[in-house]
This record gives structure tokens, sequence and C-alpha cells, in this order.
């Protein structure tokens, strides 16, 4: 599996088969400076509707939008949508937000959108195993660096990537990654957009790998 962090919140994950899923397409304006998206996918991820997160006109090929609570199978991959809050009051400041957990490669995949608040035992129970946990950690619209860290011990990944953070492409009043990373054991901070994964190699610790937005 490949996997690259466009920028924001949208990522481009691509199968051994060559099955493509964009997750959160964002629409450039509003203080996102990142370059428009230009890619080619089966499948379309939309954890709400928000346009840094919904821009699916963007996306060429025809692909399947995919959003909502529930199960959806696409492409032999089975998506399953976890209804959560974009904010700490549920939903009523900033609406709803879907967490979306897929597997590909054998690789257990949880994209988190733009989770407000803290999960519940029981939602943390409805996800269940993840190997790469999509994280915001930026704060003021999604949870911050502490509330991440909650959430991440709550799931214990296997490799964590942080997304939804303040960039020099990104004018939102949100923080940057060092927050979220500072005091942690295991973090590798590439000069890359793109990694490759397969199963077999994943850590048997939680690490976590901060990407450079490709756009």
């Amino acid at each position: 599996m490949r996997l690259k962090w466009l920028g924001h919140a949208c990522f481009l994950i691509v199968s051994r088969e060559g099955v493509k899923i964009v997750t959160d397409p964002y629409e450039v304006g509003g203080g996102i400076n990142y370059s428009p998206i230009n890619e080619t996918a089966d499948v379309v991820v939309v954890s709400h509707g928000h346009g840094d997160h919904s821009n699916v006109s963007a996306i060429k090929g025809k692909p399947e939008i995919v959003k909502g609570s529930g199960s959806k199978k696409v492409k032999g991959i089975e998506f399953r949508g976890i209804a959560t809050y974009h904010d700490e009051a549920k939903g009523r400041q900033r609406g709803t937000n879907t967490i979306f957990c897929f597997s590909v490669d054998g690789i257990k995949i949880c994209h988190l959108g733009d989770l407000g608040h803290e999960l519940t035992p029981e939602q943390a129970l409805e996800i269940g195993e993840v190997d790469v946990l999509l994280l915001p950690v930026g704060g003021f619209f999604t949870i911050n660096a502490e509330t991440a860290t909650k959430v991440a011990d709550r799931l214990i990944p296997k490799i964590i990537i942080p997304m939804h953070f303040k960039t020099p492409k990104c004018d939102y009043p949100i923080a940057g990654v060092d927050d979220f990373i500072g005091g942690k054991k295991n973090v590798k901070k590439l000069e890359v957009s793109e990694i490759e994964l397969t199963a077999k190699d994943l850590p048997t610790t939680t690490e976590i790998i901060v990407l450079k937005p490709a756009l």
C-alpha cells in the first residue's frame, strides 16, 4: 500500500492492485493555500460537508463517493463510517463528522476527519484495531494536541500520521504539528510526502510519522 499526504486532511491511498482512494479533498481558498488537487481515484471518502474536506469535483475518474455512517463496499474494500461530532457540543457548533475505517492490503486504516471531541468507549470499540491512524492535531476546528494524544492512547495504533495542522500553506488559526509530537517517542519527521507500507513490516510499538504535504 502506498500512502501520500496531499495536504490538510487529504490523502491518496493506492492498493497493491491499483485501487485509488482519496480522503477529504480540500477546496483551495479561505486559508487553504495548498495547490489544487489533480488526482484520479476510484473512491472518495468524505467525513463531512465543509469545503476544506468535501471538494469531490476536484477528483477525476468518476469515483464513487463514500460518506455518512454505516458500511459500504466499493472495489472490494469495506468502508465503515462511524458517526461523531465536529465539536464538543454534540454538533451544535460545527455539525457532524464521520470517522472512516477500512483495510487496504491487510492494513487497517482509520481516518478521523474533523473529530472535535474525545472518543466514547463505544466509538473506540466500534473503530476496533487500527494499524494506521490519520489523526487531526491542530485544534480550534478539531481536537488539539492534548486530546489527540488521548485518542491515540485509547486506540493504540501501530502508526500515527498527523494531519489538519498549520503549515506554510494553511493559514487557519490552528497549531502546528510540534505541539503534538513534542516529548513523544518514536517520532519520524520525513522530508517526503509518500510512504509505502506492508502489513508484515508494521512496527510493534506505536510510531509517529510526520509527512510533508505534497501540494
